[in-house]
């Protein structure tokens, strides 16, 4: 195909791609900023902003605020049906996980966390936020609720050193899990987390557990479309 017959942002998607198919750019190289795009290549910081963008929601490029735009890895797996530590997900994949705790506190359960978690609205519920990071590059916010009663020790955790997954799993072993997905956009401040652009859309995953037929926790897991995918795995019976 006549690359002169493409609008502006899709030659310059393809000059991108080019780079990054020949090997010239590899995983993880982070590539010229749109103000030396604009430069290098004589066309407006618009279509430079719209080829970035799309690559992005492409899964080719991952644009991290503040940081830069970088060539992207084939997405991370998580598992959609089973119940893991993202921290050995991470280390699997040869990478490093770091946490950053934004929230570790009790809380009165509203109605809708009351609802989910059994409780009566009003009870107190132990509440955490982390940002889980994969090489210091966000890939997802970790918003929990926990049953004080099966898991009285909660707030006394270093999360930043041991994830509330592993705390969980020795005090209140999980015996049922129940998944709802859901793709939304997030909001400005978890963009601002995740450090994504506004369009960039999510994945959202919320996980209610239970350990010997009594509720442990609510979990959101919110995770950068661009940057991961879930997945899951069945036999028919």
């Amino acid at each position: 195909m006549n690359t002169e017959l493409l609008p502006r942002y899709s030659r310059v998607k393809r000059l991108i791609t080019d780079r990054i198919d020949s090997g010239e750019w590899q995983p993880r190289h982070r590539i010229p900023s749109e103000s030396e795009l604009v430069r290098d290549l004589g066309v407006s910081r618009m279509t430079i902003n719209r080829a970035l963008r799309e690559l992005t929601l492409d899964g080719r490029l991952i644009r991290v605020q503040g940081v830069g735009t970088f060539v992207a890895e084939p997405k991370p797996i998580s598992a959609l049906f089973e119940v893991r530590n993202i921290a050995d997900e991470i280390a699997a994949r040869g990478h490093r996980h770091s946490a950053q705790v934004l929230t570790q506190r009790k809380e009165k359960a509203n109605a809708d966390t009351a609802h989910a978690l059994g409780m009566r609205t009003g009870e107190t519920v132990f509440h955490s936020v982390l940002v889980h990071s994969e090489d210091d590059v966000p890939v997802q916010i970790e918003d929990r609720y926990v049953v004080p009663a099966l898991a009285p020790d909660y707030l006394d955790q270093d999360f930043a050193t041991q994830t509330p997954y592993v705390y969980l799993m020795a005090t209140a072993p999980i015996s049922e899990a129940e998944h709802v997905i859901d793709a939304l956009h997030a909001t400005p401040a978890e963009r601002k987390l995740l450090k994504i652009e506004p369009n960039e859309p999510c994945l959202c995953l919320t996980r209610t557990t239970w350990s010997n037929g009594r509720h442990v926790s609510l979990v959101r897991l919110l995770y950068p479309g661009g940057r991961y995918r879930l997945r899951g795995k069945f036999k028919a019976l």
